[in-house]
């Protein structure tokens, strides 16, 4: 298969915030999960601070890319649905833009846009298959925008047992803002308290 660079989705404003907060947050010995990587520039980034960097990407062009210009070790697929085991740190930049069925387009490049109606429709998804797949005192990057509803996608982690909290933000010319939360499990409802 040839790469059909028109369908990947290459660094932008959202890349460059999450790479920022991922730099701020990985540690040399985390074992790190990137949801979704695209071209793979956060993972990549990522690389020099620890080795253990494993991507997941549903676009096949895009994880050609990601592996074969960026050495990114990627596998294909749909979110969680090709691994197995636990990640001191899993990173997602979600597709948040809120997406009418009639306005879909239908390509590869969709993937890495579509949230669906509401701009949460894969990140509701994400934020309820992760907590397995963290290490005990696993965390999570999760870049949204204020398209998506930040409050919404706060209820959701906590309907999830996850506390979040906002540690980059970074307001657009459009006035959209765009948030990186970092995500954790709620102690207190592993133990019953």
């Amino acid at each position: 298969m040839d790469i059909d660079t028109t369908q990947i989705y290459f660094p932008s404003e959202d890349t460059y915030l999450l790479i920022k907060a991922a730099l701020a947050e990985v540690q040399p010995t985390d074992k790190v999960l990137e949801i979704g990587t695209g071209a793979g520039a956060v993972a990549k980034t990522i690389t020099e601070i620890t080795p253990q960097v494993l991507a997941v990407e549903i676009n096949p062009h895009a994880a050609k890319y990601a592996h074969e210009v960026n050495g990114i070790e990627v596998i294909r697929g749909d979110l969680f649905k090709p691994i197995c085991g636990e990640f001191d740190l899993i990173i997602f930049n979600a597709p948040y833009l809120p997406t009418d069925p009639a306005d879909r387009i239908d390509d590869w490049l969709e993937y890495a846009l579509d949230g669906g109606p509401s701009g949460r429709e894969v990140v509701e998804r994400f934020l309820h298959e992760a907590p397995p797949h963290l290490s005990p005192f696993g965390r999570i990057l999760l870049l949204i925008s204020s398209l998506t509803g930040i409050d919404e996608v706060l209820k959701r982690c906590h309907a999830e047992a996850l506390i979040a909290l906002v540690v980059a933000e970074e307001r657009q010319e459009d006035g959209e803002t765009l948030y990186v939360l970092r995500i954790s499990r709620d102690m207190c409802s592993l133990c019953g308290t």
